[in-house]
């Protein structure tokens, strides 16, 4: 028996649970007695769903706060006009910005690699020998690359994974996420942002399949007891409403690429295990970050890469650097070396669970957003949506707000049994 919170235990099994969640136990499959051949008759949870909407039983995630083997904490670097991605002279050093993306790190870091790539061969004007400050995201992506591009890199860092800020994200392709103020941008932005959606998109799908599964497509379960409306009043899955309305305007770009991803779609009632009165079902790349940004480190080590640990607290100290050109990828470190008041501190809080064998899916509930990932299950909690972390700098994890989280997990396992006790047999 697995125990979920102390009063599932008593009204639910293991068993009893991934039978009702299991969409279908066989499809036609074959098991050879000899030369006999024995056909299994599908068997259907939800006979409402047609056949190729079924889906893999879900394994409970173990709402116990026990298993917490760590809590991180994230500073995202917002700009309200997005990424920083110029030019600047420091003494005799190109300096190729490449920092600034808000809660969209990881998802467009391939698209913005590109972007400073071709910026800093042009201002490298044949010489092959090009730095890189930082070891994250973006760092690692465009060291990257430039090596493809064939130069030869150092990277300059402080920390590499598992300590730099961007190894604590959530680890969810969202490329629009707190990534600009729309008030703020200029009118080329869209293009631009979709451009770096696009290139990146294209990159991960390559890591798809690969040993460790870095990159993987998951299922994502957006559950709410109030019907998703969006802002024009009108029924809409892709919505939240367990997350309170912004203050902030920031700007929503998924739409111009919504021909990459499946969009969600609203389950029948009694379709799924899911106690509210509306679930939404979508399919998302999951990002197992401690596995990738090994396979990263390692394929830019394998390639020639040089890494030394270094720290640089002023602009200046960029001029001992033996390479004339530098691509700067500091994350939220550029709001002190550049003294660029411009990044907001967007502050958000993981606390991660044990990974369990079969759980691959995410779920959003009354502001917890879950994902089970193979290197740990993310809880992140959140009270203030979007607004959440809103220029707060405090970095030290907050046992107590974690475990409130893990609490929204177990209620919702405790209202799965109820739901499920009341089924007739």
């Amino acid at each position: 028996m697995v125990r979920f919170s102390a009063s599932l235990s008593h009204s639910m099994n293991r068993r009893s649970f991934l039978q009702g969640s299991g969409a279908l136990a066989g499809v036609s499959a074959l098991g050879l007695s000899g030369c006999e051949k024995q056909v299994r008759t599908p068997q259907y949870y939800a006979p409402n769903l047609p056949l190729y909407d079924q889906y893999q039983p879900l394994v409970p995630i173990r709402a116990h706060a026990d298993r917490i083997f760590r809590i991180t904490v994230c500073l995202r670097p917002f700009r309200a006009a997005g990424p920083r991605m110029d030019i600047e002279k420091v003494g005799d050093k190109s300096v190729v910005h490449n920092y600034g993306h808000g809660g969209s790190g990881w998802s467009l870091s391939w698209g913005a690699a590109a972007i400073a790539t071709k910026s800093a061969m042009v201002a490298a004007d044949g010489s092959q020998d090009i730095a890189v400050l930082g070891a994250g995201a973006l760092g690692l992506t465009a060291a990257t690359m430039l090596q493809r591009a064939g130069a030869k890199v150092t990277i300059y860092a402080k920390e590499r994974a598992p300590y730099t800020r961007s190894s604590r994200a959530t680890g969810s392709w969202t490329p629009d996420s707190r990534i600009a103020l729309a008030s703020a941008v200029p009118s080329s932005f869209g293009a631009d942002w979709e451009a770096m959606a696009r290139a990146s998109f294209f990159y991960y799908q390559s890591y798809l399949g690969t040993p460790g599964s870095p990159v993987e497509w998951t299922d994502r379960w957006q559950l709410s007891d109030e019907e998703p409306r969006n802002r024009a009043g009108a029924p809409d899955p892709n919505v939240r409403d367990d997350r309170p309305a912004p203050v902030h305007d920031f700007i929503h770009l998924n739409s111009r690429i919504a021909d990459l991803t499946p969009r969600p779609i609203m389950m029948p009632a009694g379709s799924t295990p899911f106690p509210t009165k509306y679930v939404a079902r979508s399919s998302s790349m999951t990002f197992n970050v401690a596995d990738y940004s090994r396979q990263l480190m390692n394929d830019f080590l394998i390639n020639g890469g040089k890494i030394e640990t270094r720290e640089f607290h002023s602009p200046q100290e960029l001029t001992t650097l033996p390479q004339k050109v530098i691509v700067n990828c500091p994350g939220y470190g550029g709001r002190s070396l550049w003294s660029d008041e411009s990044i907001v501190p967007v502050r958000g809080q993981i606390a991660w669970l044990i990974p369990q064998e079969g759980a691959e899916y995410g779920i959003g509930y009354k502001g917890l957003n879950m994902l089970a990932r193979r290197d740990g299950i993310v809880m992140q909690y959140s009270k203030g949506g979007e607004d959440e972390g809103w220029n707060d700098t405090n970095e030290t994890p907050d046992r107590a707000f974690a475990e409130e989280g893990i609490g929204v997990m177990a209620e919702l396992y405790d209202r799965m049994a109820a739901m499920q006790k009341k089924k007739p047999a």
